[in-house]
């Protein structure tokens, strides 16, 4: 199952072994058809394809590159409008979840992490020894030991539990919930929930800013951005309101431009935002409803996962002008990207 199609080895061989030694690379799950699609970025290459396992979703990266975290799950996909209770008749299969480890040099898949039900997003701690992993179907944080494979904490959080980020200093770990439309402040070495925070609704992702002391909450179903202070202090407040065709999924913060990018779904566009007064700087047109967005560690190049569209499109961070798009797998969900 997990393995490199043949057709593409001699590509994965010259992604390996050539190219420019500073040259990022972006991963982008492929929810519908269980694969990773490894993208060169400065060439706008699609240059490997990875199978990983059931709907890929959340995908992080150690902090040197070399271990990419993918998040697989057996749940039946159910999209708007399907309800609740027809979902839950449809089959499961549990022993398809987990989190697969992919060695990114070799490009392939080392092991499978178990212990988490239906996760969706995944992130690191500062040292990369803790995995924090979002179970979606349980309304919990599952936290597992990325060296010994052991789970180490289930901590309950709201329900239907997405985005999940670690605070630039390590103390914090963040966990947003669709459900309840709030976000759970965890201690991320206690393993136990400080606080949880009322924001916009049906929040999908988190963006801390530069010094962790704040951190930014879209709103997918309000179009709305939230500004929360870590750990206390006032009560989250509504920073900005997006045009109502907007559907704001994921967040990434460009500290060097002082700038969040935030996808907005449905929207078809990545909103640029002025911080530190959250004002909407203007709208960059990527289409095929945008969902994963990450920004490239030299800061030039932001991409964003386009869904139905099945491609990536890569920005010009300088400039906020697409220069180019690159097909994919079926149904982009994710993308993450590292040297």
């Amino acid at each position: 199952m997990y393995r490199l199609p043949a057709t593409l080895l001699l590509a994965a061989a010259a992604l390996t072994l050539g190219g420019p030694a500073n040259a990022a690379r972006a991963y982008v799950s492929n929810e519908d058809d269980g694969t990773i699609t490894v993208i060169e970025v400065e060439s706008l290459e699609a240059v490997a394809t990875l199978e990983v396992g059931k709907r890929p979703r959340g995908m992080v990266l150690s902090r040197d590159g070399r271990l990419l975290y993918v998040a697989v799950s057996g749940m039946p996909k159910c999209p708007p409008p399907v309800p609740d209770e027809e979902c839950e008749k449809l089959p499961r299969d549990r022993q398809a979840d987990g989190v697969v480890v992919i060695d990114t040099t070799a490009l392939k898949v080392l092991r499978r992490l178990e212990g988490a039900t239906d996760p969706e997003r995944v992130e690191l701690s500062r040292d990369g020894g803790q995995l924090f992993v979002t179970d979606e179907d349980d309304a919990r944080l599952t936290v597992i030991d990325t060296r010994r494979g052991t789970v180490l904490a289930r901590i309950k959080v709201g329900r239907e539990p997405e985005g999940v980020r670690a605070s630039p200093d390590g103390r914090w770990v963040l966990v947003t919930s669709e459900g309840e439309g709030s976000v759970a402040i965890v201690d991320a070495h206690r393993h136990r929930v400080l606080r949880t925070v009322m924001v916009g609704a049906r929040p999908r992702d988190i963006a801390f800013s530069r010094d962790g002391r704040s951190a930014y909450v879209p709103g997918e179903a309000d179009a709305s951005l939230y500004r929360i202070a870590i750990p206390g202090g006032a009560q989250p407040s509504p920073v900005l309101k997006l045009r109502k065709e907007a559907r704001p999924m994921g967040v990434v913060l460009d500290a060097a431009r002082a700038r969040l990018y935030m996808s907005t779904g449905r929207g078809g566009s990545v909103a640029v935002v002025a911080l530190p007064a959250a004002t909407l700087q203007s709208e960059i047109a990527v289409g095929g409803r945008p969902w994963g967005i990450a920004l490239s560690p030299d800061g030039q190049r932001l991409l964003t996962a386009n869904g139905p569209a099945g491609d990536v499109a890569v920005i010009d961070a300088g400039t906020l002008t697409v220069l180019g798009k690159v097909k994919a797998g079926h149904g982009p969900w994710g993308v993450a990207v590292g040297p």
